[in-house]
């Protein structure tokens, strides 16, 4: 069968993306389900900044690529085995494909699937296999996903059904966005009711947190942010405090506002410098929690002395240390009972052709969260 999808030629093309073309829509050949796969008509489709992380060359990865990962769509085909979806089940994708069976997975931490990784990195499905090619051969996959495009083939652990009433451009946000947001604030952080949270970086993840402290009980909700716009929409979203965290001062002025730091602090930018600022705003005796994906060669300076001085946590959070099959359904629950008002962060719908410039949009911080509607 045929499909048309974004396929990223090669990384590192300068901005503006609108100019260097990074992303041409190709049609492209996609051979059918395998065992254990399944074929989803891909609706919607968010922009993350993990897919400007794979164009600008943070992320490296091999090309030629079909890019996105955030998405929700229909099953339209069964591949052999798959017994417990059905033609015309509505899906979203998750980005890491669980094996089941490894030391991670074993261990209820299907975010670290090593299979799961592997197949992500080499640009396979977790078969080994890949699904798209063209006339020069084969097209690798974006985390077993690339959903930008009018049909996939995906493993079936990366799909969790959904309620078909939810629609599906709100229900793509639940695939990355809000299991990486909430989840860092209720799993990787364990934010309990009464404690101070910071949140550096207001994009679709850090906003998500917002929420997930004002869900978790936050009593302090402290938001920080370069771009204005986005410190007055978390303030709509549940946060108690802004700052500019272009401000020179920004980080002695949270601590002084928050007598000494927040409980828990958590890194939503990718960058040293939010890192930085993320463990500045944290207490004695707190944690620092990080989801950003900066480039691998960047090194946060982390003072080692503080860690025992001042008994310091710091801690990782990939998808927001979540079980998909678990919190998916959760999630959206909390969004349908308006707990969790994730529609509120989409901001701009596109087209496949407008990709290049919405990708400019995002790497420009002006943008909350960018769907791509097929």
């Amino acid at each position: 069968m045929k499909t048309r999808a974004a396929v990223l030629q090669a990384i590192g093309r300068p901005q503006p993306y609108a100019e260097s073309r990074p992303l041409v829509v190709e049609e492209l050949v996609l051979d059918p389900p395998g065992a254990g796969e399944v074929l989803v008509e891909i609706k919607a489709a968010g922009l993350c900044h993990s897919d400007l992380s794979v164009i600008n060359g943070d992320r490296p990865r091999p090309t030629p690529m079909a890019l996105g990962h955030e998405a929700a769509g229909i099953v339209r085909e069964l591949g052999p085995g798959v017994t417990d979806l059905a033609p015309g089940d509505h899906v979203v994708l998750v980005f890491v494909p669980s094996c089941g069976h490894c030391v991670a997975c074993m261990e209820g931490r299907p975010a670290l699937c090593e299979p799961g990784a592997a197949a992500n990195v080499a640009g396979n499905l977790l078969s080994g296999t890949k699904k798209l090619r063209r006339a020069d051969g084969p097209v690798h996959h974006h985390m077993g996903v690339s959903a930008f495009a009018e049909l996939a083939v995906v493993s079936r652990n990366s799909c969790v059904r959904i309620d078909p009433e939810l629609p599906l451009e709100e229900a793509a946000l639940f695939g990355c966005a809000v299991l990486t947001g909430v989840g860092a604030v209720v799993n990787t952080a364990r934010v309990v009711p009464g404690q101070s949270v910071a949140v550096v970086g207001l994009g679709g993840v850090g906003l998500n947190a917002v929420l997930g402290a004002r869900l978790a009980g936050a009593r302090r909700i402290v938001a920080l942010d370069l771009v204005d716009d986005k410190l007055a929409l978390a303030r709509q979203l549940g946060a108690t405090d802004t700052f500019n965290a272009g401000d020179a001062d920004c980080a002695q002025t949270v601590r002084d506002a928050t007598a000494g730091g927040v409980d828990l602090a958590l890194e939503m930018a990718g960058s040293v410098k939010a890192m930085e600022l993320a463990w500045q705003v944290t207490r004695r005796g707190g944690t620092t929690v990080t989801a950003g994906l900066p480039h691998p060669d960047h090194r946060f300076p982390l003072p080692q002395v503080a860690l025992v001085g001042e008994e310091r946590t710091v801690k990782g959070s990939y998808i927001g240390s979540c079980v998909p099959i678990r919190d998916v359904p959760r999630y959206v629950e909390l969004y349908r009972q308006g707990r969790l008002p994730v529609d509120r962060l989409l901001s701009e719908r596109v087209r496949l052709d407008e990709l290049n410039e919405a990708f400019d949009r995002l790497a420009s911080g002006r943008t909350i969260r960018q769907v791509l509607v097929v």
